[in-house]
């Protein structure tokens, strides 16, 4: 049985989130048709869902426009795994700082943008994450990156910290980072969310089973 993975593809990394799902479900015997997701009636036929970086206002005026809004809230309501990724991130969170973002609501968690420093900041971290199927440090790539606040009293569980500061969160299906996961070779964030996410709803192969 194949998954369908969709890409929220309004902006960001697109074809590496894209390349990073195929990884990561060809490490686990998978197989994944991955679709680009620019309007709406694509993303209930998804097992699963990337939203990536890029700019959270623009991401936020165009999955609203384009009906796609309601269409990932469904897709996390089935209980389907969703991974949102620096300014998708902030387009998931509750309360994105900014008034420009429309935000879905998704994690019950604040952001605080660029709280890494600017696009000549840029860095790549050695984290350690919850979950991942290996304790090698995860190499994190930071672009402009987010922090996440007010983590406290909501459903949202911190999975790695960097600099004293929450940069990867899960709330049920959803997995939401900081940093850029696509970035890096290492397909171990895609699977932690899509593959070994024990709230997440996946269809399982019968040879798997």
């Amino acid at each position: 049985m194949s998954l369908t993975a969709g890409v929220v593809a309004v902006q960001g990394d697109v074809a590496e989130h894209a390349a990073a799902i195929e990884r990561a479900a060809a490490a686990r015997g998978r197989e994944v048709t991955v679709r680009e997701i620019r309007e709406s009636g694509l993303v209930p036929d998804c097992d699963l869902l990337a939203m990536p970086g890029g700019e959270s206002t623009t991401i936020s005026r165009l999955v609203h426009s384009e009906g796609i809004a309601p269409e990932i809230r469904a897709h996390v309501e089935a209980g389907k795994p969703l991974l949102a990724t620096c300014a998708g991130l902030i387009v998931a969170s509750s309360d994105p700082n900014d008034d420009r973002v429309e935000e879905l609501g998704l994690l019950d968690v604040g952001v605080e943008r660029n709280a890494f420093g600017r696009q000549r900041d840029s860095f790549e971290a050695p984290l350690a994450v919850d979950g991942l199927a290996d304790d090698d440090p995860y190499p994190a790539v930071f672009i402009r990156a987010p922090a996440i606040d007010n983590v406290d009293g909501g459903d949202a569980a911190v999975l790695a910290s960097w600099d004293g500061r929450p940069v990867a969160v899960k709330q049920g299906p959803v997995v939401g980072t900081a940093f850029h996961p696509e970035l890096t070779p290492d397909s171990r964030i895609h699977g932690l969310a899509f593959f070994e996410n024990e709230a997440a709803t996946v269809p399982v192969l019968e040879d798997a089973q």
